[in-house]
């Protein structure tokens, strides 16, 4: 298989709000809760780690934000045409942004190494072996 190769492009549905990822992601999660399961409309959402200066964006972007279980604000930032997430981020902690990959070009960075809220997976999907996992968010 060949490299990923940096930078990445990416954008909305509508090419409304573009950006460009410069470095590759610290992680990539897949979170499993009814709220993750709600944004995606699928059984997970996946989420690719980034330090705010890796990523450069251009557009738009409206925000959105509300509660979570561990009592901090899950902000984001999303096309206010097409509705597509760029990203989530705590406003409270400015070190990483959680961009939404599926919209990247290469959706090969899309891998997740990461598990979390597995408590409120589907029963029918199957956690490859040898992915770390967490029952609800690890601290």
């Amino acid at each position: 298989m060949r490299e990923i190769s940096y930078p990445l492009s990416g954008s909305c549905q509508c090419g409304g709000v573009t950006y460009t990822l410069n470095e590759p992601p610290l992680m990539i999660v897949a979170c499993h809760c009814r709220e993750c399961q709600k944004l995606s409309t699928s059984a997970f959402s996946i989420t690719a780690m980034v330090k705010p200066e890796a990523v450069v964006f251009s557009g738009e972007m409206s925000d959105w934000s509300r509660s979570s279980d561990s009592g901090n604000i899950s902000a984001a930032k999303f096309c206010p045409t097409c509705g597509n997430r760029i990203y989530h981020y705590n406003p409270d902690d400015s070190s990483t942004l959680k961009l939404k990959p599926s919209n990247i070009s290469d959706t090969r960075v899309i891998n997740p190494t990461l598990h979390v809220w597995i408590s409120e997976k589907q029963d029918w999907y199957q956690i490859p072996e040898g992915v770390k996992t967490f029952q609800k968010q690890p601290s």
